[in-house]
This record gives C-alpha cells, structure tokens and sequence, in this order.
C-alpha cells in the first residue's frame, strides 16, 4: 500500500473519536478538530539520497530548481519566487494555531537588496479554490529575512538589531484568539537559541493566512549569470503544526504521477510517467494486476533517465472483463532507526484496463488539445467528460503551452531543459489523470509540446536558432530543440501507442510514432503533421514576405500558388494510408483520421491583420451578435497548406469513408471538404480548447449579418478558405460572452468533443460541451449548432455519376467490398458494408471490378466487367 508518512495527528489533549481529515479543496470540506489537538507535520529529506526532486508531499517552482542534497533542499538557482509548496497541508480560514519553522543557510554571496529574500509563504491561494492552483499560481503572505539583513513581514520591512550569519531557524506562530490573529516571528541559531522575536498584531486575517504554506526563495535584483548560475539557500527541517490545518496524504503527487496505455490487437502497451526517482539505487518498478483479489505481478521495468518514464508491453491481453492494475514502486531509503540501515517504500498508482467495447453498439471518444493552464487544475473536466462514459480518450495535442506553470522555458542545459519540460507535463497529468485512469487513450504532441509556436518539422531537420528563438527560427523549418530533448517529449505522449507503421526515424534520429490503433471495432489511423510538412519560407517565392507562415505581402495570391513539391503529411505518411485505407482486418467496421490540425483553415481577422497576433486582443461578442470587418485567412499552420499535400491527403481519407478528428485550431468546427467540388469529401471535427490562449473566431462576410442567430448562424454554407480549400461549414463554436468567470478561461469557447461511433447503423455523432456545463445537469447546454450526425457514408460525399449493380453477399455480414475502375486501374474506395447488401456509387460510366473479403479469413472473392448505368440494375450475388 501507498506509505502515508506525511500526516501525523499529535494528540496534545483528546483527540474526538471518529474525525474525518479530508481535504481538496480547501473549502469543499469542514473539519471540526478540539482545540487542544494538532496536526504536525514533519519533512523527512535526511532520509532520501541526493535527486532532482525533493518527494512526493512537495510541488517545487520550478521543478529544476529545487534538489535534494546531503539530506536538505537546495534552491540552486536564484530567481524570484522560487517556491516550494508543502501539498498534503493546508491552513483553514477557521480560528485556529498555526506554528511552522524551517532552518535555512543561505548564500553569503547573494546580491544585497530589500528585493532579495528567504523565508516562508503563508496564505497562499490560487485562482481557484483548490491546492493545485495555489501551487502554481497561487499568491501569499511572505515573512521571511532579505539578504539586506531585513525582516520581512507582508508588506513590512523590519531592521535587524544583530547581522545574521550563516544558518538560522525562521519560525512563525499565529495566534488562535480572534479573526485578526497575531503573528509572531522568530529567528533563532540552529541550536535554538533566540536571535530576535517580532510580533505584529492583528495585521491579518484568518482568511488572508488561509491557504497553501511554502518555502521561498525570492532573488528579484541581481545579473542573470548569477540567477541560473548561483544556489540561493537550503533548507531543512521543515516542520508545520496547529489546530488551524487539515492536511491529506491524498494530495501527495508522485512519484508515480500517472499512466495511459493503449490496447491494440491483443497487445496492452503502458506507460507511466514518474518523478525523477531514477538516480536512488535499488529501486524496483513492477506492472501488476488484480486477479481474485489480490496482486499479481506480471512484469517489471527500468525507469527511461532522460523522460522518467516507465514502459510495459503485455501481449495476447485476452481479458474478456476490466481488470484493475497498479504500478509499484519499491524505493529503499535510510532508516530512521538505524543510520546504517535501510527501510522500503512503496508507492503505487492505480487504474483498469478496461474491457474493450467489442460487443457495444457505441464506441466513444472524449476529444480534448489546446491546454494552456488558464484554468488550471480544471477540476469541473474529469467530472463532466465521466458523465458521458467514453470509451477512450484522444488528446491530439498542445497539452500545454511554454507559459504553462509561468518562468516560461528552459531550452539548455538539456538536463535541465527535461525537467522544465516534465514540469509542465506532470501538470497535464494533475489535470486529467482521472479522464484515463480507466480508460485507454491516445496522446500526440503538436508544436508547443516541443517548445514551437508553429512547426514545420521538413522531416527532422534542425532549424536555425542562430539569431532567433522566435518566428525567423520556426521559419527556417525544423525543430529548435536537440533530438534527444524531442525523443524524449515523443517517448512521454506517445510510447504507448501501437507500435509504428514504421519505425524508421528521421533525420539526426528523430523517432516516429504514425500509427494504426484498432479499438472496439474502429479503426483510428493517427499522423504526425508537422514532421515533414515543409517549411513555407523554403518553397513559396520571396516575394510572398513570408512571417511565421502568414504572407505579409497583400499583393501575393497565394491561391494561385501550388506548390507541387511541398509537403504536408510526407510520403511514407502517404503510403501509410494508402495501407490503412483498404485494410480493414481485425473486425474493423468504421475508420477516422487523428491528426492535430485539420485540412482547411476555418479562421477570419480584421481585415487589416496581416498576422493572427491579434487574436488574443480582439473584442468578444455576445452570443447572437454578429462581427463585421473580418475577411476569411490563411494559415500556413494548419494542414489548409499546401493546398496540394492537403488535396492528396483529403482523397486518400475519404476512400475509407473515414471521419476526420483533429485539434490545434482553438476553435472548435465541424465541416465537410471539399477537392473538386463543395462537399465531395468526408466530414471533419476539430474540437474545442480545453483552455483558450489563441481564441480564433469565424466571421466572414456574409449578405446579411442581422439575420444571424446562435439557432441559425449565417456563417454556415460553402466557403473556400485562404488558400483556397473548398470546405462546407457546419457548425463553428465562436467566443462569446457568458457572465462566468473568470473569463478568459469560459469567454473563449473552451471545452471538449464527444465522439460516438454507431457501429449498427454506421452513424457518426458529435457534441461539442462548453467545459462549464454539467452534461447531465443541463444535456441542452452544448454550444450552438451540436450535436451533428451523419452516415459513414457521408464521408465519400462525391456524387455518383452512375451506379453499379447491388451486391448480395451470401453466408457473410459486414464483408469488406472494393471497387475498381478498370480503365484506370485505380481502387475508388473500400468499406465494411452493412450487412450483407451494397450498392455502389461510381464517378463514370464504363466498366468495374468488385472484390468482396472477408476480414477475418482473408478470403477473397473477385467479379470482373461489370457495367455502371445511370440507375442500379440487379443483383450480384457473392458467396463466401
């Protein structure tokens, strides 16, 4: 079982039988404590050996800047507010003491200011009211010594009457009397004896010192050399008490922080996302399963140094129900007993393998991406996606961005670079562990997850970061950060999918991760976008003024420019589908497209914009206004460009009649495309944000814009984007005002996608939830335009030109059926039918072959010469 070292309960009186001390958040749960009980809470770091993390009851700002080292916390870095948040301990707003202290050393050659400071942080609280959004973003109360030889109470700054040197021990006392409880604080020498005592009467509130408590380091004025490169202090001896807290083991995160898997043709693939615990000699990482009740290990593993991560590949996974499993982490650390000895400790995460939904009418997908952390930890998703009961999830990418966290990125050294990354990773899995725990899903990174506001990977190459981190870099194409930095984000998100189609990587061994991944019926193939997608400035001509992939020149028509060898998905994508598309085994009845962006751009600015760095600034209309002055765009960021990768792509798709999900483009769309004509492709979801940094909008111009209603939109109909793309919109989710705040998290028309697979009637459906809505509490509540059905068929929406017979397959249902134009020789198409019956469509008179297989057994059955006509006449009968 998990160790729960990190509560102790300290009965100074009696303790009241039978109380309960829960909390998370803080203010979901009261706990009433006699006022001669204590909580007491203790660190331990003597007893951990010396790691870049400092245990699983802390969150430290940033991760790579706090270390555990000759059994104390180092900051070894001085920066402003660096912090360290105990989790598992919390101070109510209820009258109450509080006592905590800490022994700190710090650096004598730190920069002498007011502005500099170590100390404590009290009352710490976040946007929301929860321990996590304290942690990141939350603000306190800081009390605490300035390196100008202060005390620093709040706002006030106290002289010193003595200059201390070298070690001390901070420690502050609240008074439990009244609502404006006193607050004393003392320094003393490591040995206990006083330095100086100072009291400041009712200057706060039992609200005000209510929150997170943590350690700061605090260094605002000083060289930048000396903030990356100098420790500001240590720190031992951590120690919180009173009748003011409510703490909880439960809000311990790691060192088994979460895990997703996948399962594909009987083979579970798993990983688990870790601390950096890989540095503690003799630790043991296991994969094991309930089996009539009780554990049993199935395999073990070794934790990836660079990803912290573990992977455990289980095959001819025949489980015909649920089956819980749990990571377990065996670490052996000091004794406290014995100096000399060691003392195990387990930790554990668990979850399900669920039962693959075979046997269901239903399969169906959560869709989320667009995860910047204005609403971390967004508590309400989990909640809400669970009321729908999906059968996996897809996070299709942006699972954070590189404010995620604040301090921005860290891009070298490339040890360092990891942790800052993981950092912003492990957030993600604070966030929505909870949505996969039980459920398989599939992860891929887009451009922020490798530190890119837009990518053009032009198949590895490495960008020129020579004179800038910004756009000139991302328009050289490439990617900024080293090979291993990527393969190690790549080995986080994606290693547990299905094996690669093929595993060869790209250039300077940048691995890949394209795949199919066949689940309860369904078949999804999932692309890599950007990693051969070339880079606009290299192809386009020099006169386009090319800007992080928007043209700036108003007189180049990039519509009139395709570009025949650009890429978009590459040819070994290419080939892939071609694969994927008439290979239908594994008793697949309908497919879908997983990329990150969608293959059109469903986006308008102002007219006057030559770039969408506006976009966060433009005004949020309320809902039923319509916006003027915006012209339709291009983006050279979504799969719109170029126009003819995109064309190849959207042709290959809608052989298999496959449903398109993406992401990427902060606005949540449904539409249909189109290649020669308006509608003669498939259909294609791009969900909404989960929190909205880039809040695009679709406003084109249109006849009449006081006709415009959320219950009849006059954007919707026929349009061509900026390149150039022909696209049918459906339905589009545009901010809009909601009275909710705060609202840069719900004005932005967040929220995620429901994607249901009938596999009986062959039928697609799509919701689209605002991620306030409680889907159950008001099932109306998704936004304007949702939810959309349509046909498999739907997705080859190209008119027949003629017909061929009805095929009747005898002895078989659901049997794959390929047609072929013999004059050309080219397959038009491949599908599961439904049933036993057909009739197929053909784009021209002349004559036809059909082939009908079975997909278990691979056998084939082949009818040649058959003749279209303007109408279907008669029946071929196929038996099998």
């Amino acid at each position: 079982m998990k160790r729960r070292k990190s509560l102790k309960i300290m009965a100074l009186g009696a303790l009241t039988p039978g109380i309960s001390i829960i909390s998370s958040p803080l203010g979901a749960h009261k706990n009433y404590i006699e006022k001669n009980t204590s909580l007491y809470f203790e660190s331990d770091w003597d007893l951990w050996p010396d790691m870049d993390w400092v245990g699983p009851e802390y969150w430290g700002n940033r991760l790579q800047d706090w270390k555990i080292q000759n059994g104390k916390v180092l900051c070894q870095v001085s920066g402003p507010n660096r912090t360290l948040h105990c989790l598992t301990t919390q101070a109510t707003k209820d009258k109450g003491s509080l006592e905590t202290s800490i022994d700190i050393e710090p650096n004598q050659s730190l920069p002498v200011s007011d502005e500099n400071y170590i100390g404590l942080r009290l009352g710490i609280k976040g946007r929301f009211d929860d321990y996590r959004s304290a942690a990141v973003h939350g603000k306190g109360i800081d009390i605490a010594v300035t390196t100008s030889g202060k005390l620093k109470i709040g706002n006030k700054l106290l002289p010193l009457p003595t200059q201390i040197k070298d070690k001390f021990t901070l420690q502050v006392k609240t008074s439990s009397h009244n609502s404006h409880p006193s607050i004393t604080v003392e320094l003393k020498t490591l040995s206990g004896e006083s330095i100086h005592t100072s009291t400041e009467k009712e200057a706060f509130t039992n609200e005000s010192i209510s929150g997170n408590i943590a350690l700061v380091a605090h260094i605002k004025e000083g060289s930048k050399e000396i903030q990356e490169t100098t420790a500001s202090a240590t720190f031992a001896n951590w120690k919180i008490s009173g009748s003011k807290l409510i703490s909880s083991s439960e809000h311990e995160f790691g060192p088994i922080c979460f895990a997703q898997y996948t399962l594909h043709k009987g083979i579970l693939k798993l990983t688990g996302q870790l601390t950096p615990v890989e540095q503690i000699a003799g630790h043991k990482v296991s994969f094991e399963i309930k089996e009539d009740g009780k554990w049993k290990e199935l395999a073990q593993s070794e934790v990836e140094p660079m990803s912290r991560t573990v992977h455990f590949r289980q095959e001819n996974w025949n489980y015909n129900e649920s089956v819980p499993y749990r990571i377990q982490l065996q670490l052996p650390l000091k004794s406290k007993v014995s100096e000399e000895g060691s003392a195990l400790r387990y930790y554990t995460y668990e979850g399900s393998i669920s039962k693959e939904p075979i046997d269901k009418d239903d399969v169906k997908t959560a869709v989320f991406s667009c995860n910047c952390d204005y609403g971390f930890p967004d508590s309400e998703v989990p909640v809400h996606v669970a009321c729908h009961e999906p059968d996996l999830a897809l996070f299709v990418g942006d699972q954070f961005y590189e404010g995620t966290g604040g301090f921005g990125i860290q891009t070298s050294p490339i040890d360092k670079a990891a942790l800052d990354y993981l950092r912003k990773w492990m957030m993600f899995g604070w966030s929505y562990r909870e949505v996969f725990r039980h459920i398989p899903c599939a992860i891929i990174p887009d451009d922020h997850d490798v530190y890119h506001g837009n990518i053009w990977g032009e198949a590895g190459k490495a960008a020129d970061i020579s004179g800038s981190w910004g756009a000139p870099a991302q328009d050289s194409g490439g990617y900024k950060m080293a090979p291993k930095w990527v393969n190690m984000v790549q080995k986080c998100q994606t290693s547990h999918l299905p094996d690669p189609y093929d595993p060869t990587p790209v250039k300077r061994g940048i691995d890949v991760y394209y795949t199919e991944w066949i689940y309860g019926g369904v078949s999804f193939a999932i692309l890599e976008d950007r990693k051969w997608k070339s880079a606009p400035k290299h192809v386009l001509p020099e006169e386009a003024e090319v800007w992080n992939g928007w043209i700036q020149n108003p007189d180049f028509d990039i519509k009139k420019h395709r570009v025949e060898d650009a890429q978009l998905l590459g040819e070994r994508q290419l080939s892939f589908l071609d694969h994927w598309s008439q290979d239908w085994s594994g008793d697949v009845k309908m497919k879908s497209l997983v990329t990150q962006t969608n293959f059109s751009t469903v986006s308008t600015l102002p007219a006057d914009a030559k770039n969408d760095g506006v976009v966060p600034g433009l005004k949020i209309p309320v809902a039923g206004e319509y916006v003027s002055g915006d012209v339709i765009n291009g983006d050279m960021d979504s799969n719109g460009w170029p126009q003819v990768g995109r064309d190849k792509a959207v042709a290959k798709i809608r052989k298999c009649f496959a449903f398109h999900i993406a992401g990427d483009q902060h606005l949540a769309s449904f539409i249909q495309y189109g290649v020669e004509e308006y509608g003669d492709s498939g259909y294609a979801f791009a969900g909404p944000a989960l929190n909205n940094i880039w809040p695009r909008r679709w406003w084109p111009p249109v006849a009449n814009p006081e006709n415009h209603s959320e219950s009849n939109p006059a954007y919707t109909g026929n349009y061509e984007d900026g390149f150039g793309n022909k696209m049918t919109i459906k339905a589009v989710a545009n901010p809009r005002l909601t009275g909710k705040k705060p609202a840069i998290v719900y004005d932005r028309a967040t929220g995620y996608g429901i994607v249901t697979f009938n596999k009986t009637n062959r039928t697609i459906t799509t919701e689209c939830w605002p991620k306030y809505v409680h889907p159950l509490k008001n099932p109306e509540g998704q936004y304007a335009g949702w939810p959309i059905t349509v046909d498999q068929q739907d997705n080859y929406g190209r008119k027949a030109a003629a017909w061929l017979p009805e095929i009747k397959v005898n002895g078989l249902s659901n049997p794959v059926v390929e047609v072929i134009e013999e004059n050309s020789g080219e397959s038009l198409y491949y599908m599961a039918i439904k049933g036993n019956t057909f009739t197929p469509k053909v784009f021209s008179k002349g004559t036809y072959t059909i082939k009908v297989k079975d997909s278990t057994t691979g056998k084939t059955i082949e009818k040649n010469g058959i003749k279209a006509s303007s109408k279907s006449k008669g029946t071929l009968m196929f038996s099998i």
